[in-house]
């Protein structure tokens, strides 16, 4: 005999019917992490609205019997962002998929936040238009998802964040209140408030975008990808430093090492890149036809300089296709490695990026950990990976430990804790290393503004007395597996 609903769940139940709300403890185990999956925790229930009026019929029901929720897209936030940290209900928006609006003229998109990033751009393809943002997870990843995290991608060099490219957003805030923050013209009237930029980044602890407004780019003339293949990541780097220097502003500039060339080109992802480089560095230039083959010639020039073990050069869709398919799928590419995958993401100074690599891998090497890199070097954004088993305590612990001095080492160097992943829980406990205690006050009165019952999302991004307790377990329990083990000699 099932055990009765409690009074919530069934409340839920008549706001979107039985299929939509899901509280049987197995169904929930799809939402008990996200791309982070050192931090898990099962929410108390899931549920699935599909438009404006029943997220905010939702909210303000939760609000009312003060429930904390959390709103969720795809769940490839890489910084444990949707996790709940109480027992909390995750509304999840992925089947709010529709392209609402697109208007050529006014170069602009109105979608729901379940709208798969490359979505977007395969609708409005036809129109010689696109959307610039592209995370390397644009497959599968929503612009509810982007926004909430202000998710950059390889292409964010030229063409900048999520934030750049959004012009406003329908919010139901956290007391089940509609907002309209931005309009088509632009983010803020003359002289007033930019809340869609306060917004973008607030990983979903301001409120629930149902409706985002972005911003479309028209197509260039020419596009064109090299690749050069170099016998030192100290050359790779080098020759970021060297087109930057030179004054040309590519659309990216991403560069992956040698152990991520390897399992790229063991998996589905071949894309052909040479497996004794060091590493490879892909440019990617667009622009008017004449522009980009004038470029085009100055980067070879500048990749010669540095002597690359191999240069290529695609312009066709197919050829530039090949080239950045093994980049896209490095990360999935990993699962060859081990069972879990935490992929970091902090900021160096462009020219202390060989600096930077040579201290996180002795990090690596120290702990034991199994490390691969893959970044943005024309915006200093590194994402060193760690491949560990996540149901071993010791592995599990050893990189908890590698990724804390690794983001020591990107402050230490004058850089940040994140550059696209996110606060979420992961990094809770590092942004007292960032922030002083005015900084973070006045970071949570701005979140209090539209958050003021906390109960939108709680214990993320600002470190808070509860969170802050949850969190000092991790360096604790690292330190605790890490002595045990070493007392036992367990092997590295």
């Amino acid at each position: 005999m099932f055990a009765p609903m409690p009074a919530l769940e069934r409340r839920l139940t008549d706001l979107l019917g039985a299929a939509r709300v899901i509280t049987a403890r197995d169904a929930l185990l799809a939402w008990e992490c996200d791309g982070f999956t050192v931090h898990r925790a099962l929410p108390r229930a899931v549920v699935l609205p599909e438009s404006t009026a029943e997220v905010q019929a939702i909210v303000q029901l939760l609000h009312g019997e003060n429930v904390p929720f959390v709103p969720r897209g795809a769940g490839t936030c890489l910084s444990g962002g949707p996790t709940p940290s109480v027992p909390a209900v995750v509304i999840e928006l992925a089947r709010m998929k529709r392209v609402l609006h697109v208007s050529p003229d006014d170069l602009l998109a109105v979608v729901q936040p379940g709208v798969v990033n490359l979505d977007l751009t395969l609708a409005v393809q036809h129109l010689g238009l696109h959307y610039a943002p592209d995370p390397s997870s644009q497959s599968v990843c929503t612009i509810g998802g982007n926004l909430a995290e202000n998710s950059g991608g390889p292409h964010c060099f030229k063409y900048g964040m999520t934030t750049d490219h959004m012009l406003g957003a329908v919010v139901v805030l956290p007391d089940g209140s509609l907002a309209r923050l931005g309009q088509n013209a632009g983010p803020r009237a003359p002289h007033a408030l930019d809340l869609p930029g306060v917004f973008c980044g607030s990983e979903g602890t301001f409120g629930i975008a149902t409706e985002i407004m972005v911003r479309l780019s028209r197509d260039q003339e020419s596009v064109r990808t090299l690749l050069a293949a170099f016998a030192t990541m100290t050359a790779a780097c080098r020759t970021v430093g060297d087109i930057v220097a030179a004054g040309l502003v590519p659309a990216a500039l991403e560069i992956l090492d040698q152990a991520t060339i390897r399992a790229v080109e063991a998996s589905v992802y071949r894309a052909g890149y040479p497996e004794d480089a060091a590493a490879v560095l892909l440019v990617e230039i667009d622009g008017p036809r004449q522009v980009v083959d004038e470029e085009a010639a100055e980067i070879r020039g500048l990749f010669l300089a540095r002597s690359p073990l191999r240069i290529e050069e695609a312009s066709t869709p197919a050829e530039r296709k090949r080239l950045w398919k093994g980049r896209k799928g490095a990360f999935g590419a990993m699962g060859r490695l081990n069972t879990d995958l935490y992929v970091l993401d902090g900021v160096v100074p462009r020219t202390r990026l060989v600096e930077a690599l040579d201290r996180i891998h002795a990090i690596a090497e120290r702990h034991g950990v199994l490390l691969t890199n893959v970044f943005h070097a024309g915006d200093g954004n590194l994402h060193p990976n760690i491949s560990y088993d996540g149901r071993d305590a010791a592995q599990t612990a050893r990189t908890v430990a590698a990724g804390r001095e690794i983001l020591q080492v990107c402050l230490d160097l004058g850089g940040s804790i994140t550059g696209e992943h996110g606060i979420g829980s992961e990094k809770l406990d590092y942004m007292a290393l960032m922030y002083d205690p005015t900084d973070l006050e006045v970071m949570a009165r701005v979140r209090t503004a539209f958050n003021p019952s906390g109960l939108c999302n709680p214990g993320k991004v600002l470190p808070t007395r509860n969170a802050c307790a949850e969190v000092a377990k991790w360096p604790k329990m690292v330190e605790r597996v890490l002595d045990d083990h070493q007392r036992r000699g367990g092997d590295r």
